[in-house]
């Protein structure tokens, strides 16, 4: 089925302090294979209070999904071994991972990439540089603030 960009997640969201950390936020993992921008993107939402695990590639990335089931999955596009795009579908098709939230970080930003990152399973597009409050925004868009009895 095709994912309207501003779609709600396929998957409820997770609520705060889930099993990914206590802090009350996301646990994040990261699939960037630029050494310099996973490394900074990383020291930068850990001093925004996230919890964030990182992978260099495709194959690493969907094997660390399965195994630290994270909140929220940060996805470059242009992945080396398998690409962003492969990398949502892997995780959308596996009922251990399909509810993990996915937001697209790439430097593609076209009607037409758009269309293909929605299409692959993202929840989310975000074009390259990522202004950090936009960043937050949308990583904070998975967390269900609990109703109140």
């Amino acid at each position: 089925p095709r994912i309207e960009h501003q779609a709600a997640p396929a998957a409820p969201p997770v609520e705060s302090g889930g099993a990914h950390g206590g802090t009350g936020r996301p646990a994040i993992l990261l699939i960037e294979d630029n050494d310099d921008g996973r490394e900074m993107m990383t020291m930068m939402l850990s001093c925004y209070g996230y919890e964030v695990h990182s992978a260099a590639d495709g194959h690493e990335g969907v094997a660390a999904a399965a195994r630290l089931l994270p909140d929220v999955a940060l996805v470059d596009i242009g992945l080396p071994g398998i690409d962003g795009y492969e990398v949502a579908r892997r995780l959308r098709a596996d009922p251990a991972t399909r509810g993990i939230r996915l937001i697209a970080l790439t430097g593609y930003g076209l009607a037409e990439d758009l269309r293909r990152v929605m299409d692959a399973g993202f929840d989310r597009h975000l074009v390259k540089p990522v202004d950090i409050d936009q960043l937050t925004e949308a990583i904070g868009g998975c967390v269900r603030v609990p109703v109140r009895q």
